[in-house]
C-alpha cells in the first residue's frame, strides 16, 4: 500500500520550515553539559514539542474528522503552540542563549508592549549580570508571553473566519429564498418601478411591464456583479496575508451575498417611491443598472469590516516597526 504524503498548504510550510530549524539548532548543541543539568530537561522537551509538530503536520484525519477540526482550527494552531514551545525550549537548552538576545528582544517586542514588564526586563537584560539560571527565566517568561500573544491572535483570526462563514451562510439563505419566492409567486417582492411622476411606463427588471419570475434572480446576481467589482478593489489593495487563517475569500464571499440582498432592498427602495422626483427609470437596463449600484453600495458598510479584520489579522503577524512607529497594512 502506497504511503499517503502529507498535505501542503502555506502554514504546513511555514511551520516546517521553522521546524527544520529547530532542529538544526538541536543538533548543534553538542553534547550534554554535566554543569548544567537544566539543559538535559530543556532539550528533552523540544525533541518532545517537535515531534508533536511532526504528528500535526503529517497526521491525515478520517474524512468525518476533518471538517470538525478545520472549523476548531485543531491541527493550526496545535502546531503552532507545539512549535513555539520547542524554540523556547531550544534557545533555553543552549548554553550561549545569551547571544540570542538581540533577536529575541526583536521577536518579544512585536507581541507586547512597550510598559510589559516581562519585555522591560529582556531588554534591560545584559549578559553576566545574573547567574545563568535567572537569565534563563527571563528569556524564557518573555518568550512564552510573546508567543502566548501570538497564539490567542490566531485564535482570534479564526473566531473571525467562523463568523464570517457564518454571516455569509446566513445570506445565502436569504437570497435564495427570495429568489425561490420570487420564482413561486413573481410579484409579491414588488420589483417594478412605476415612476408616475416622469410619466415613464411601469419597468420591471425582465424587460416587461409585469412582474416575472426571473425578477428577483435577476437583480441579486446584477447586485452581486456589483458586490465582486468592489471585492476586485479589496483585492488589488491587499497585501499578502501572513496569518495562518486566510480572510480574504471569506470576505469577497460577505460582500457578494450582502451584496445581492442590498440589490433588492435598494430597488424595492426605488418602487416605493423613496427617490420620487429625485431619479427616474425609463428602462429595465436602467434599473438593472441600479441593482449593479447598490450592490456595490455594499463597500460602504463592509468596509469597516475590512479595516477590522486588518487588524485582527495584523495582531496574528504584526509587521515589524518603522523609525515613525508601528508599520501598518498599507489601505
Amino acid at each position: 500500500m502506497a504511503e499517503r504524503k502529507p498535505r501542503v498548504t502555506d502554514w504546513r510550510l511555514v511551520v516546517q520550515s521553522r521546524l527544520d530549524r529547530v532542529r538544526a539548532d538541536l543538533a548543534a548543541l553538542g553534547p550534554s553539559d554535566p554543569v548544567d543539568p537544566e539543559g538535559d530537561v530543556w532539550r528533552r522537551t523540544a525533541v518532545e514539542q517537535a515531534a508533536v509538530v511532526d504528528a500535526m503536520l503529517s497526521d491525515r484525519e478520517p474524512w468525518w474528522r476533518m471538517v470538525p477540526s478545520w472549523w476548531s482550527g485543531w491541527y493550526i494552531e496545535r502546531a503552532w503552540r507545539a512549535l513555539h514551545e520547542a524554540e523556547v525550549a531550544t534557545i533555553s537548552a543552549e548554553r550561549g542563549f545569551m547571544g540570542r538576545l538581540p533577536g529575541l528582544q526583536a521577536r518579544v517586542a512585536q507581541y507586547l508592549d512597550d510598559d510589559d514588564p516581562r519585555r522591560r526586563a529582556l531588554e534591560a537584560l545584559r549578559p553576566g549580570e545574573f547567574t545563568p539560571a535567572v537569565e534563563r527565566a527571563i528569556v524564557v517568561d518573555a518568550l512564552r508571553a510573546a508567543h502566548d500573544n501570538s497564539d490567542f491572535a490566531h485564535a482570534g483570526s479564526r473566531a473571525l473566519r467562523n463568523k464570517l462563514i457564518a454571516a455569509s451562510l446566513v445570506l445565502f439563505v436569504i437570497n435564495t429564498v427570495m429568489g425561490v419566492v420570487g420564482i413561486v409567486k413573481p410579484g409579491i417582492i414588488p420589483l417594478c418601478v412605476d415612476p408616475k411622476e416622469h410619466a415613464l411606463p411601469t419597468v420591471c427588471p425582465g424587460g416587461t411591464a409585469k412582474a416575472t419570475g426571473v425578477d428577483v434572480w435577476l437583480v441579486q446576481v446584477l447586485g452581486s456583479f456589483g458586490a465582486v467589482l468592489a471585492a476586485v478593489v479589496l483585492l488589488l489593495r491587499r497585501r499578502p496575508s501572513l496569518s495562518p487563517y486566510v480572510m480574504i475569500g471569506y470576505q469577497a464571499l460577505i460582500k457578494i451575498m450582502l451584496g445581492a440582498a442590498l440589490a433588492v432592498v435598494g430597488i424595492l427602495a426605488l418602487g416605493a417611491g423613496v427617490t420620487s422626483g429625485l431619479i427616474g427609470i425609463p428602462s429595465a437596463a436602467a434599473l438593472l443598472l441600479w441593482a449593479v449600484i447598490f450592490g456595490y453600495a455594499q463597500q460602504i458598510g463592509t468596509r469597516l469590516l475590512d479595516k477590522y479584520t486588518d487588524e485582527v489579522l495584523d495582531q496574528a503577524r504584526p509587521l515589524p516597526d518603522t523609525p515613525d512607529g508601528p508599520r501598518m497594512a498599507p489601505r
